[in-house]
């Protein structure tokens, strides 16, 4: 399948991790948590080497995000996850160069809240999609769910050539914080920001078009209780384990070595600093975009390498054959590979 065009959204409230910092302590939050564990937020807000400058979230004020009930929490990503998601499509379509009308399927993943009809449907609404238009919403699939959603999509277009698709990652990460005395789930709240990106994808393209394909995958069930979502008496609980940058880079590696060529730079999914310090471990690549990423808009969980898509698409670079990687709850890790006809 072919590009025709990659574009993002993230709210327009931006907050350094200073400001975070501030945030927790004002509305309470550090003061319900042991000492320990109120240093340990303390560090990587303020410490200046979690490798993030500034964070978006869908709120203004972030004073009561990290206390909000999970009513609140639910009715916010209700709200700003099909508006970001549309913010972020309508960008695309217009770099396509198309009509809304045009669009022939979409395909949307989340993991940071559950809508039912799927946000796929609120964005066909406020984009006036066709009727007919095909919706398929991807929900579960946690930090890495971009790459399998672009293998879902290239299955439809591998049935259907003539087709116009869009393909949408959207996370609301501020309606899924909680709190308590586990490092994972602190480590969390000074991680995530919101955001979307979308893009277009035909499956016929001229030439100098990117195209997407080769696709794999690395699944490992019995690591899934390392990093996944639990239910906290309602709320949207992180589990996340310090053995995952590790996890991440065994299996990236995996993948890695199943490549059908040598890429001219591989973009990751920016799951955190320590990750991308694993990952460049074993990977024969700087993750320059990967970490620019990180440091402008945090961890948006499955939106994240699309981002680092964007952003070296962008650049002067005579690419020609670009290896995409993400991974997360499965325990389960993704790549696919794109390059310029």
């Amino acid at each position: 399948m072919f590009l025709r065009s990659i574009a993002s959204a993230v709210p327009e409230y931006p907050f350094t991790q200073d400001q975070c910092w501030n945030a927790m302590q004002d509305g309470g939050l550090t003061s319900r948590l042991k000492p320990r564990s109120a240093a340990l937020v303390e560090k990587i807000l303020t410490g200046g080497n979690s490798g993030i400058a500034t964070r978006n979230f869908a709120v203004p004020d972030i004073v009561p995000l990290f206390s909000r009930g999970p009513q609140q929490l639910s009715e916010d990503y209700e709200r700003e996850a099909p508006a970001l998601a549309a913010e972020a499509l309508s960008k695309a379509i217009c770099k396509a160069g198309i009509a809304p009308a045009e669009i022939d399927a979409l395909f949307l993943c989340t993991c940071t809240g559950y809508l039912c009809p799927g946000v796929t449907s609120h964005v066909a609404e406020k984009l006036d999609l066709r009727p007919d238009v095909y919706l398929a919403d991807l929900v579960g699939l946690g930090c890495g769910a971009a790459i399998p959603t672009l293998r879902a999509a290239h299955g439809f277009l591998a049935a259907n050539p003539d087709a116009t698709i869009a393909v949408v990652a959207v996370e609301i990460c501020s309606a899924a914080f909680y709190a308590d005395d586990d490092p994972g789930v602190l480590i969390s709240l000074c991680l995530f920001g919101d955001g979307a990106s979308a893009s277009i994808w035909s499956g016929t393209g001229q030439s100098g078009a990117w195209r997407a394909g080769d696709f794999t995958t690395v699944h490992v069930p019995e690591e899934r209780e390392k990093i996944r979502f639990v239910n906290a008496d309602g709320h949207l609980k992180n589990q996340l384990h310090k053995s995952v940058p590790g996890l991440a880079a065994d299996a990236v590696a995996q993948l890695y070595a199943r490549r059908t060529g040598d890429p001219d730079q591989v973009l990751a999914h920016s799951g955190g600093r320590d990750v991308i310090d694993a990952l460049e471990g074993v990977l024969p690549f700087s993750l320059a975009e990967t970490r620019a990423v990180l440091e402008r808009h945090g961890n948006m969980s499955s939106p994240s390498v699309l981002f680092a898509l964007e952003k070296r698409l962008a650049s002067p670079a005579d690419d020609r054959h670009l290896w995409l990687t993400a991974f997360g709850a499965g325990f389960a890790a993704h790549a696919c590979e794109m390059r310029k006809d």
